[in-house]
């Protein structure tokens, strides 16, 4: 059953009380790219202490949220949040320039995050990512369907990867994910349609037996590979 963001508010401020400062939506439904069901919803809870006490306070509503097919909220204290600025700037910058305040104050609002090591987590996170996305495929053995599913269950996470790299590249991108690749492709050398296949699939607009399943899995790699070529590259040429 779906559970809107609005709902999980309520249950934390019956939870925890005065204890929480914000609740913030961020992500695509924040950007206006959120697919309904086949989507989640990402939010950012901050309170004034992180205790046993408050955790065990926010675990019945984080359970019912995670029940319902979102990621658990980001947690954070105000002071927490102020000090992650320098080791999480591809998801604060994220954060700070699209969402939803529903709850208490704008905690985001006014952050100054360092990008100096944004080159740095983008190669990391995406590295990361290929090498699980690796992993993965060996336990589907070439199977059409897990493949598939492997495909489509990784997609927004590169895609959000790949809407950081083109930070590298403009200051200012694009909200929705979709455009941000487009963008990106435009400075390096790939196909996007391969994402937008996948997406295809994410959504049920196309069906795994009618598409080249193994093909589409190698341009996955492909293109995974060509961008962080691309960051790589980046770094070195800034370090050089």
């Amino acid at each position: 059953m779906e559970m809107k963001p609005e709902k999980l508010t309520q249950e934390l401020e019956k939870a925890c009380g005065t204890k929480l400062k914000s609740v913030i939506l961020y992500g695509s439904a924040a950007a206006g790219d959120h697919a309904g069901k086949k989507s989640d919803y990402n939010v950012l809870v901050v309170v004034d202490e992180l205790g046993i006490d408050t955790l065990n306070a926010l675990a019945k509503p984080a359970s019912a949220w995670a029940q319902a097919g979102n990621p658990a909220p980001l947690l954070f204290t105000e002071d927490r949040l102020t000090k992650a600025t320098d080791v999480f700037p591809i998801e604060l910058l994220d954060i700070t320039e699209c969402h939803k305040v529903l709850f208490g104050s704008d905690a985001v609002q006014g952050l100054e995050i360092s990008t100096e090591n944004l080159r740095l987590q983008i190669e990391h996170e995406l590295r990361g990512a290929l090498i699980r996305l690796r992993q993965s495929y060996l336990l589907t053995q070439g199977k059409t369907k897990a493949v598939a599913e492997l495909m489509t269950g990784s997609l927004s996470t590169f895609l959000v990867l790949f809407r950081a790299a083109l930070r590298l590249f403009e200051e200012t991108v694009p909200q929705k994910k979709f455009q941000a690749l487009e963008k990106l492709a435009g400075h390096l050398t790939f196909d996007a349609s391969v994402f937008q296949t996948v997406q295809a699939l994410k959504e049920g607009s196309r069906k795994a037996k009618d598409v080249d399943v193994p093909e589409l899995f190698n341009n996955y790699l492909k293109t995974v590979e060509c961008v962080i070529d691309a960051v790589d590259a980046h770094i070195q040429k800034e370090n050089a």
